[in-house]
């Protein structure tokens, strides 16, 4: 494994447990650190040897303001990692519940050529940023960009134009009488 395939797999697992670092060869395990929660992440100096973005959403049914999004979010790095909300989250941005759970959102949004690896986020927003460390925070284009704690460069996709009656889960879910 390279490193990206193991910050890849470090931001999925949410770090490597003794076990999973078992299983890995000298030259693997020469690449990462313990980190404050015990498991093992990829070394700074590793870490910084590739750009990596982030972005997230509810993605509760994936229309094509999703894709134009993912695809010039990829375009920003060489990682996109992407967080898709909890149930709770949509409950409380959306006033609704989602159509469709949080894992299954996930999985339906990793399948998506332009992401390297999608996570369901925490409930604190801020811990999902530290596990994945990102360069780049990427808003898509019908986001409030919000002020992050930390210095990261941002990215707003206003340039994303799309015809809202295709690409809003809202008007979606009316339109099918959900």
């Amino acid at each position: 494994m390279d490193a990206k395939e193991l910050y890849l797999l470090t931001v999925k697992e949410n770090g490597l447990s003794d076990h999973e670092m078992e299983e890995l060869t000298e030259q693997e395990r020469s690449l990462l650190t313990r980190g404050e929660n015990s498991k093992f992440w990829l070394k700074r100096e590793v870490r910084e040897k590739f750009t990596v973005a982030l972005t997230g959403g509810a993605f509760d049914i994936l229309h094509i303001g999703h894709a134009l999004t993912l695809k010039k979010a990829r375009e920003q790095a060489d990682i996109l990692v992407v967080i898709v909300s909890t149930d709770e989250r949509v409950k409380e941005i959306k006033k609704r519940a989602p159509i469709h759970e949080a894992d299954y959102r996930c999985d339906m949004v990793a399948s998506m050529k332009y992401v390297d690896v999608a996570i369901v986020g925490s409930k604190d927003i801020m811990e999902s940023f530290y596990r994945v460390r990102p360069d780049i925070v990427v808003f898509g284009y019908d986001q409030k960009v919000m002020e992050l704690p930390v210095p990261v460069k941002t990215v707003h996709l206003t340039e994303v134009k799309v015809d809202p009656k295709m690409a809003k889960t809202s008007r979606i879910i009316k339109d099918l009488g959900l």
